[in-house]
């Protein structure tokens, strides 16, 4: 804002001597209110849509088997929990989460008016991806009918189906580390770190650093919150690049173990 007052001062001084800077710098002050405001405005879209969005998709993907159970009911209000919402956006979710269920809700419409309120950000789109497949994973079972909604969920985002084997991999990263740290990988976990990654296990140490890095500048959680992601949705951006670090860390070592 001090940068805004001075310019208009400066501007106002050269015109009108002391009196035009005063008015110059009040001129200045005003726009650079104005112009706050409308940003905020727009990220507080940005935060609520992508709320709105992912909560009627889920509510649709869990409803992909035919029937919602109690347990997805479940996970949906973990959910609410999970990402911190408050009173007013808890309604919304359930809402969103409710018109997911309808035999009419349009997956397409839904998926489009997510692209336009996220500009299309690679790592948005990938976030939102990973809230679904975190949603019906939640249980320890992706359903064949889960799977394949999953599938069409990525390629109405624009985004390749292996971004599902990609984030299935990750979540099986999570649940081994937690279960099983300490242990040597298996060629099971050394394989899912590879999609972890996106490069194939022939890439050479460079390639892979150089992927690693891409991953972990698009995913940090202060540059996605900078970009609209929803506080609420930190700490799921946090996991991300906690499972990317550590999918990384996976293969340095097996690459270290079989040289």
């Amino acid at each position: 804002m001090l940068f805004a007052i001075i310019v208009g001062g400066l501007i106002g001084y050269a015109f009108g001597k002391f009196p035009g800077f005063l008015v110059g710098a009040a001129i200045g002050a005003f726009l650079f209110n104005r112009l706050k405001r409308r940003l905020l405005g727009k990220l507080q879209n940005i935060q609520m849509g992508f709320v709105e969005s992912v909560f009627a998709v889920m509510g649709a993907l869990c409803k992909a088997d035919g029937v919602i159970s109690r347990d997805e009911i479940q996970m949906a209000e973990t959910m609410f929990v999970r990402f911190r919402l408050n009173e007013e956006q808890r309604a919304r979710a359930k809402s969103a989460f409710n018109r997911g269920k309808e035999p009419d809700f349009d997956l397409d419409a839904e998926l489009n008016r997510f692209l336009q309120a996220s500009g299309r950000q690679p790592a948005f789109l990938q976030m939102f991806l990973q809230v679904q497949v975190s949603a019906v994973a939640a249980d320890g079972v992706v359903h064949p009918a889960e799977h394949e909604m999953l599938v069409k969920i990525a390629r109405g985002l624009g985004l390749p189906e292996s971004q599902v084997d990609q984030l299935e991999a990750m979540l099986r990263g999570a649940h081994t580390n937690r279960a099983g740290a300490g242990q040597p990988s298996s060629a099971d976990q050394i394989s899912d770190a590879y999609k972890v990654l996106g490069v194939s296990s022939s890439a050479s140490d460079a390639e892979l650093k150089k992927a690693y890095r891409k991953l972990m500048s698009e995913n940090h959680p202060d540059k996605l919150a900078g970009r609209g992601l929803p506080e609420s949705m930190r700490e799921m951006a946090e996991e991300r690049t906690r499972e990317i670090s550590h999918a990384y860390d996976v293969i340095k070592e097996a690459r270290k173990t079989s040289a």
